[in-house]
């Protein structure tokens, strides 16, 4: 696909929202929820105008990270070629992303409720599945993936770094979804912080590892 007809359809996938908040826009109530506690209930409200603003904020946000991704190698000190249609994924996904979160958030607006254990942690899971799939594609860049000092020195601990963080976050992502779907939301949230935390630390742990290793083979026969 060209760059020309990826903006044009980033263009359609940021105006979704949009068009979303006009069409139901004059059957919201005056004031609208626009925070959620941990019991996915609303516990701040303000004028429905606000959510054109809000709206329009994370639109900027998710087209500013697809421009990013799309031209990061323009930037990346790396310089290396990371093939352009594993980048588009990683744009098009954090766009498509953005723009579902807004959808929600609006939904939210216009029912009270938002549904966090339905549909938000169920979102993220999924992202998360898709990233964990993209990492075993990725070269080493400053701007996406686990990019540990470790692994930015050393292509191979790159690649090794990101076959297992690869594995984690897909499964990471399967069990965060399941877990939104089967538990209240208060437990599908903890659950998904101690996720995210555990798919995070133990790639950053295995690449210093893998340094420790390399530096020393003699005293580390083996990566556990």
């Amino acid at each position: 696909m060209k760059n020309g007809m990826k903006y044009t359809l980033a263009a359609i996938i940021a105006i979704v929202p949009f068009a979303f908040l006009l069409y139901i826009y004059p059957q919201l109530p005056g004031t609208v929820p626009t925070h959620f506690g941990l019991d996915g209930k609303p516990d701040d409200y303000s004028s429905k105008d606000t959510l054109f603003l809000a709206v329009g904020m994370l639109s900027l946000v998710g087209l500013g990270c697809f421009f990013l991704l799309l031209n990061i190698q323009k930037i990346d000190p790396k310089k290396r070629n990371n093939p352009s249609a594993i980048m588009a994924k990683f744009a098009f996904a954090v766009l498509i992303m953005m723009s579902l979160i807004q959808i929600l958030i609006l939904q939210s607006a216009q029912t009270g409720s938002i549904g966090f254990d339905k549909f938000l942690l169920t979102l993220l899971g999924l992202f998360f599945t898709f990233l964990g799939n993209l990492f075993y594609s990725l070269k080493p860049n400053y701007f996406v993936g686990m990019r540990t000092p470790w692994a930015l020195e050393d292509d191979n601990n790159w690649r090794q770094t990101h076959q297992l963080a690869g594995k984690l976050w897909f499964a990471g992502g399967l069990l965060a979804l399941v877990i939104s779907l089967i538990t209240s939301f208060k437990i599908a949230m903890i659950s998904f912080i101690v996720i995210t935390f555990i798919i995070i630390i133990i790639p950053v742990v295995y690449s210093y590892k893998i340094f420790k290793n390399t530096r020393h083979p003699k005293n580390n026969n083996s990566l556990a």
